[in-house]
């Protein structure tokens, strides 16, 4: 078909007029069954150089992307138009995805979306040889190459199908953000007949500006200052997942409607909020990078960065969610001297240590095993034994080999050592890209040009709108009046314990503070580290008022303390006193019936739970029985010790078991 045939079938199926010049340029080399990388700012349309071709193929488009939330908006899209979409995910049931497969199956779908992870389920596998498959699209390639900025190595087994496919096959990879390197490295592994199309990266409606400033909470004052200018709607970036929790909440005392975005949040809650986002139902998300990926709002109007990015380009895709309708929207960067710690950080934990590495060659040495056996057998968290693991098999090191439904790994005897060449290099990128993230920040040219120069974009325009044009620069004042509310917030602001489960009666509790919040962690460690005695009174105080808000309505019958593994009397003596000040009636009969390792040494959620499994004892059962019980801890972390002992109480008919902590950890298992 030509074009002038194209568009007529692009209105009446589409209800868009017309292409752009290079979405017909990608969508005739589909045709032709050639092989294409694209790479296109966001919000370009790079979507419908695949979705159109897919209409008209008979078979079905597989659409590898690990943006859950793009899955779900371009399938509400393309049902409203009477396309047939479908996706597999993780958020589904097995029975929806078995459901979908059987579909896909009968060539009842023209376009299935699939998380990349899919291609390492045995399953999927083997009905992927069943399906009639019309195309692959492979969206964020730029997660394929390790020089990306979300490199991801369940993408390398999207490359390996690919080259199994006959060269006239058509494949069209998309992203809005690769750098040269990217670019070659990208096509170098999809190979064959492989051509990329670069479009023009600069975004004329958004205006750049960085806010010098000297503090987190000069960051807070500054968005309370300015919430009330900021038009429309807009997202928050934060570093951490505490972080969306304390701005979200700081927002929430300004009287913004906000809420908070995670990936430790579960599926449904963030579907609801994606959902209410879209309506507008809130000023404010403040979101890890969790957000936004996939999130197809055309009118956000700010975006604002609490944490320095790890490198251009991760600031180049995110901010490239703002102003998607063409409209003007202000993308502001927060930067203090202490804000390069966090993404180095990242970056120096983005590879493992080598001892990590060999300790995991050494037990798939002398075990057959599956991801959560060695993930145990080594006391590591999850994330970085799939790393390893992922670095061994591409080094020939490792085997997969699938048992049943599972993957087991194994070591390949006769295996070349560990070559630790590719992480130095890869570290040392990964710094350069930070340095330019610094440049950046310091730039006093245009900021969208730097952004595009490192890029690739070899355009010489300038935005004329960022601040280094404008030759603006900010600082914030903080007054006695917003220091009287960053007080009062902070003296009020109690992280919630979520530990309510099915299987027990525990219902959410509460925490005074967060233990890098203000000096409350320094003086907990005071006392369990440094011989400083029981737990200062100030600490006392704010349990209490946390206590008062959030748990005060509940009328408790006894009062009892986790039994510690290395705080001698400290928890005791505190629950003592808070009993004593409530005045309700305090135990020291929960005990532990075995030793027990401090928490802190385990690296996975899966290890603590056991190192507590059947721990816990009371001695004077009938006490229980119909109580409403108050358990107390100093610190709180995983929650595994609390949930066990709630389980325990519960077997014994505890009516109800509420946890009140002194502070909560910033990490758990959710980072």
């Amino acid at each position: 078909m030509n074009k002038r045939e194209a568009e007529i079938n692009l209105k009446r199926i589409f209800k868009i007029e017309r292409f752009y010049e290079d979405q017909w340029k990608v969508i005739e080399k589909i045709f032709h069954g050639e092989r294409i990388l694209l790479i296109e700012k966001t919000g370009y349309g790079k979507s419908l150089c695949y979705q159109f071709p897919a209409v008209h193929f008979d078979g079905t488009t597989i659409v590898f992307t690990p943006l859950i939330a793009l899955m779900r908006d371009q399938i509400t899209k393309l049902t409203s138009l009477g396309i047939t979409a479908k996706c597999i995910n993780s958020n589904q049931s097995d029975d929806e995805n078995r459901a979908i497969i059987e579909e896909a199956k009968r060539n009842k779908i023209k376009l299935l979306y699939i998380a990349p992870e899919r291609m390492e389920n045995a399953e999927w596998l083997q009905t992927a040889r069943q399906l009639k498959i019309s195309m692959i699209v492979v969206d964020e390639a730029h997660c394929i190459s390790v020089w990306g900025h979300d490199f991801r190595p369940a993408y390398r087994r999207i490359v390996q199908l690919i080259n199994l496919l006959p060269l006239n096959f058509p494949v069209l990879a998309t992203t809005a953000t690769a750098t040269k390197r990217v670019e070659e490295d990208v096509k170098k592994q999809i190979g064959k007949n492989i051509a990329s199309l670069r479009g023009n990266l600069l975004r004329e409606n958004l205006k750049l500006l960085v806010v010098n400033v000297k503090s987190e909470d000069e960051k807070m004052v500054w968005i309370g200052k300015y919430k009330d200018k900021l038009e429309g709607t807009g997202v928050i970036y934060t570093g951490t997942q505490v972080s969306t929790e304390i701005y979200s909440k700081w927002l929430q005392f300004l009287g913004v409607n906000s809420v908070s975005y995670n990936a430790g949040l579960d599926a449904q809650t963030r579907i609801d909020i994606e959902g209410d986002f879209l309506k507008n139902k809130y000023k404010m998300v403040v979101s890890t990078n969790a957000l936004g990926m996939g999130i197809d709002k055309p009118d956000i109007r700010f975006i604002i960065h609490t944490q320095t990015p790890q490198s251009p380009i991760h600031y180049y895709q995110e901010i490239g969610r703002a102003g998607r309708d063409g409209k003007p929207s202000y993308i502001i960067l927060f930067y203090g001297e202490e804000d390069k710690s966090l993404p180095l950080s990242f970056i120096e934990n983005g590879k493992p240590p080598v001892a990590k590495y060999n300790k995991i060659i050494e037990i798939v040495k002398n075990n057959r095993l599956g991801i959560q056996g060695i993930v145990k057998k080594a006391n590591m968290k999850q994330t970085q034994v799939r790393v390893i693991l992922s670095d061994l098999v591409d080094q020939g090191i490792v085997n997969e080999a699938f048992d049943g439904r599972s993957k087991k790994y194994e070591y390949k005897y006769g295996a070349p050592a560990l070559n630790t060449k590719p992480f130095e290099v890869l570290r040392t990128a990964k710094l350069q890209e930070l340095d330019e993230m610094i440049n950046y920040i310091e730039s006093k040219n245009c900021r969208m040009k730097f952004l595009r120069d490192f890029l690739g974009d070899e355009d010489e325009l300038i935005c004329g709108k960022c601040d280094n044009d404008l030759n603006k620069n900010y600082t914030v004042t903080i007054d006695e009046n917003w220091k009287k509310k960053l007080e009062e917030f902070k003296d009020n602001y109690f992280p919630i314990l979520e530990v309510e489960t099915t299987r027990s009666n525990l219902i959410n509790g509460v925490a005074g503070s967060y233990y890098g919040f203000s000096n409350v962690g320094k003086a907990i460690h005071r006392s369990k580290y440094e011989n400083g005695g029981d737990f200062p009174d100030f600490l006392l105080k704010i349990t209490l008022r946390a206590f008062r808000k959030v748990l005060g309505k509940n009328k408790f019958d006894l009062i009892i303390f986790v039994p510690p593994t290395e705080s001698g009397d400290l928890v005791k003596n505190f629950a003592e006193k808070l009993a004593k000040t409530l005045r309700i009636q305090f135990s020291d009969k929960l005990v532990k019936v075995r030793p027990t390792s401090p928490q802190k040494v385990f690296q996975t959620g899966l290890l603590k739970k056991d190192n507590v499994l059947g721990a816990f004892s009371y001695n004077t059962v009938k006490e229980i029985k119909g109580k409403n019980i108050l358990l107390i801890d100093d610190v709180f972390d995983s929650g595994n010790s609390i949930k066990e002992i709630g389980r325990y109480l519960t077997s014994l008919g505890a009516n109800l078991i509420a946890p009140l902590v002194i502070a909560k950890t910033v990490g758990g298992d959710n980072l």
